[in-house]
Formats: C-alpha cells, structure tokens, sequence
C-alpha cells in the first residue's frame, strides 16, 4: 500500500485554523479514494509561504521523506506548500532525490514543468499581493485611519465618555490656561 504524507498551510492571522483542517479533510479523501495509507500530517499555521526556511512543519516532512517514511506527498495545490519558486524547485528536487513525488489535488503529480510555471505565476501573485496591500495601507492612512494594528497595550475606544461639546472646550480651555 502506498504512503502518504499530507501538508496543509495557511499564511495569516486573517485566515483561520479550520482551514488546515479543511486542506487535511480533502487531502484524505483523495487518499482514501486512491487507497494510500496517509501515515504523516504537516503543517504550518499562520506562517507566509513566501519562505520555507522559518516553517518547521515543511523541515520535518523533508527530513521525514530523506528517512524513507512515505512514498507521496499530498497537499491541496502547489501554492500551499510554497509560494516563493526557488523554495518549490529546491523542495522538488530534495523530494526527487528522496523518491517522493510531489502530488497535490489542483495539479496533480508535480513536474519540472509545474515547478517553473506555477513558481513563476505564485511568484507574479506575491509581488501582486504586496503593491495591493501597500495600496490599501496608504489609502487608510490618507483618510486618516490607522495604517497598521494598535501599539502593545493599547485598546480601541468607541465611545470617550465626553458631549462633543466637551471635547471642543478642553483644546481651548488649555490654550486660555497658558494665555500670558
């Protein structure tokens, strides 16, 4: 019988924990479809697939497949276990060497053909990413908002308490205060 191993990703706090389980959830029933025995399951939660050097999940599946302890990986689609193309074709050919085929449900078996394309297209897709999130960063900003999250210790107050009134008296009272 044929040994699986299963990688699922998800890359920010704005994503959710469910949806490593979801990855897992189908992984395993094309598995199971397929008759492969899954014996392992990696993951990396909240971590960016830009890079594979910080995801300890994506480490221990290539020490594991270096170790003989399965024949596959699956995982949903390519860019769940990278994003950044010199990752993906370093990890292909680790897995090559190792005999592990690389196999994810939206592609299929990974080949050097997948590798270059899809490297290249993830990669078009993070730079992508990055000018519409600096887009949307600057035009928070020029309306006034916060460009980012709240300093450590800080808290959001809707409401301060205070007539609108008051809060228009108190500028003007301290400027009458250090009046000469």
């Amino acid at each position: 019988m044929t040994r699986v191993a299963l990688y699922a990703r998800y890359s920010s706090d704005n994503q959710r924990e469910a949806s490593i389980d979801d990855q897992f959830r189908i992984c395993r029933e094309h598995a199971r479809r397929e008759k492969w025995k899954v014996v392992g399951a990696y993951k990396d939660a909240g971590i960016s697939g830009a890079s594979m050097i910080l995801r300890p999940g994506i480490q221990t599946l290539l020490q594991d497949a270096q170790a003989g302890r399965f024949d596959i990986v699956l995982a949903e689609a390519l860019d769940r276990v990278s994003r950044d193309q010199a990752d993906v074709a370093t990890l292909f050919k680790h897995l090559k060497f190792a005999g592990v085929p690389i196999v994810t449900l939206a592609e299929g078996e990974i080949s050097e053909l997948h590798v270059g394309l899809k490297g290249t297209m993830n990669a078009l897709f993070l730079k992508d990413l990055a000018a519409k999130t600096h887009r949307g960063l600057r035009g928070r900003v020029e309306d006034g908002k916060s460009g980012g999250g709240l300093c450590y210790g800080y808290r959001v107050v809707r409401q301060s308490g205070l007539e609108p009134a008051a809060l228009c008296q108190r500028p003007v009272h301290r400027q009458a205060r250090l009046a000469p």
